[in-house]
């Protein structure tokens, strides 16, 4: 079993619970912190953590240090919680001050929490979720698409700050997630050319890497076939 530690947050989510898998799989010790209570995963090697609200900064200062404490050390983030919400500009209720909190203070408040952790590690390592659909907006897509453009600021911003140090930071943009709700609500897409939770977690496991000490400030595009 490998030494190295990481904190998962958004565990519950259809992406969260396929790294934690992964990462177990490949005898990582996991984290996994989540706004509602984690099903619990069959292993030692994984601390749940659940009722976070990392919107809080206190509470996810609270969280990721309770997660040194019982591991001993902290090698490795990786910022999944968030949301999505598609409404147009003119909706009466909008979602901009949720999607900015769901999607980019929840990594903010996870990475501040965790930095001082990730310097003591020899490679320390910061993993966000951003999205393909940022890049360049569409219908409805606003509120979503500028909270994730922030987490691609916050990424490139957090790289530069952190050069002189052990940590990298990068973020994943991935296309649309094969989900069971995603299926649901396009039903007549072809789920065949996204991307499988499965496969993302593989490239954002690499960023959490020793291997991937190159790289930092990378926003690596995950599209599959989209």
């Amino acid at each position: 079993m490998s030494d190295r530690v990481l904190v998962i947050t958004g565990g519950q989510g259809q992406l969260g619970r396929a790294v934690i898998t992964a990462a177990l799989a490949r005898g990582l010790k996991v984290a996994a912190i989540d706004h509602s209570a984690v099903d619990p995963f069959d292993s030692q090697a994984c601390l749940e953590i659940g009722g976070v609200d990392l919107t809080d900064a206190a509470a996810a200062k609270k969280a990721v240090d309770r997660a040194q404490v019982h591991f001993g050390r902290l090698d490795a983030v990786l910022n999944i919680a968030g949301g999505f919400v598609w409404q147009t500009v003119d909706d009466a209720e909008p979602a901009w001050d949720r999607m900015y909190r769901l999607n980019l203070v929840t990594a903010l408040n996870t990475s501040r929490a965790a930095l001082p952790h990730l310097k003591a590690s020899a490679e320390g390592r910061i993993v966000n979720v951003g999205a393909a659909g940022a890049l360049k907006s569409g219908m409805g897509m606003g509120a979503y698409a500028a909270s994730k453009s922030a987490v691609h600021r916050l990424t490139e911003s957090l790289a530069e700050e952190t050069k002189s140090s052990s940590v990298t930071v990068n973020a994943v943009l991935p296309s649309i997630l094969d989900t069971p709700e995603n299926r649901k609500d396009m039903p007549d897409a072809d789920p065949a050319t996204w991307v499988r939770v499965e496969d993302l977690a593989e490239v954002m496991l690499f960023l959490a890497s020793p291997a991937s000490r190159a790289m930092t400030g990378a926003l690596v595009p995950v599209t599959g076939r989209v």
